[in-house]
């Protein structure tokens, strides 16, 4: 726990938030889905003044796109690896035994989670700053040419732009009950024989997961495009 609040640059005067916050709902009653809740909120007012501030010539439209972006489920996933939260979540020994602790969802959710406990522990000043450690540097380095299209068209163009076929998208999963399901989809690119799955609250977010990851490999050695507005 010290080495975690360390990389969260917060140490807690409640060290019971910080548990509760890696707390999984198959592990405990007492676990982190209403800190998620807050932790949501605060996470989206902080990534909506860093990028007004980044992209002061772009429109509500933009600004909209990269928030979007950077509050999905994949952002996270990245985030809670930089936080090594795999090796501090708390689950239940079957959710352990499936691969929980590597599940994005999972991550990802945790990370709103320690967002929301920052929040209680310290005010909005720490929730802020916890925010501003994980995503500022990505906000302040990069264009808004890499945020303007969703996931799913900017894949789409990607491929037509090189006379490739459009990716086919399938439900592989789907998992819990139908007022929190979770559905896992795969995104495939026959002619290159490539696939990524990803996983959301709904099938359109899970598709969108499995797009973005689609283009990370695709994009991998490409040069970025002009910026549209700075």
């Amino acid at each position: 726990m010290a080495a975690l609040q360390q990389r969260l640059g917060h140490t807690f005067a409640d060290s019971a938030l910080l548990l509760r916050a890696l707390t999984h709902r198959s592990f405990s009653t007492d676990h982190n889905e209403r800190l998620e809740f807050l932790g949501d909120a605060a996470l989206s007012l902080t990534i909506s003044s860093l990028v007004f501030a980044r992209f002061a010539g772009c429109d509500e439209g933009d600004l909209t796109r990269v928030r979007a972006h950077l509050v999905r489920e994949e952002s996270l996933h990245r985030a809670a690896l930089q936080l090594g939260l795999s090796d501090v979540l708390r689950l239940s020994e079957g959710e352990a035994r499936g691969g929980g602790a590597q599940r994005p969802s999972i991550l990802a959710n945790a990370v709103e989670a320690l967002i929301g406990a920052a929040f209680l522990d310290g005010g909005y000043a720490a929730a802020q700053a916890l925010v501003e450690r994980l995503f500022g540097a990505l906000i302040a380095t990069t264009d808004m040419a890499s945020w303007t299209k969703d996931a799913k068209t900017e894949l789409q163009e990607w491929l037509q732009a090189r006379r490739l076929a459009v990716p086919a998208y399938r439900i592989t999963a789907t998992r819990g009950q139908a007022h929190t399901q979770m559905f896992e989809v795969e995104c495939a690119v026959a002619v290159l024989n490539l696939q990524q799955t990803g996983e959301g609250r709904s099938r359109r977010t899970a598709e969108q997961e499995a797009a973005a990851r689609m283009l990370d490999v695709l994009k991998a050695a490409d040069t970025p495009g002009t910026p549209l507005c700075s």
